[in-house]
């Protein structure tokens, strides 16, 4: 009997980990940033935090362009293509994205 009790807890513990070991179908992550989307929560940004802020929603090579007065301006790349995002300094809000090329 216990032969038995141990070979059919052996097939449930078998087809529990069955499902468990199919792989999931990977799914791209996709990060919008639109004017308007506020990148630091209402609150005041540096340049280098602005900079920062555009590397963690997906852009690459971040290139500060202008950072004085009330915008800052950078560069950046994403997907194949380059970017320039003006981001508000007091309340971290993106005013404009331009695609400048692919």
């Amino acid at each position: 009997m216990s032969r038995r009790f141990i070979v059919c807890l052996a097939m449930i513990l078998g087809l529990l980990v069955i499902p468990a070991s199919i792989p999931t179908p990977a799914e791209a992550v996709t990060i919008n940033i639109n004017i308007g989307t506020s990148l630091n929560n209402g609150r005041g940004i540096s340049c280098a935090q602005g900079e920062r802020l555009l590397r963690n929603r997906g852009f690459r090579d971040v290139r500060r362009i202008n950072c004085r007065g009330r915008y800052f301006v950078y560069r950046a790349w994403r997907g194949g293509s380059r970017f320039e995002i003006a981001v508000r300094s007091s309340n971290g809000r993106v005013v404009d994205v331009r695609r400048i090329r692919r």
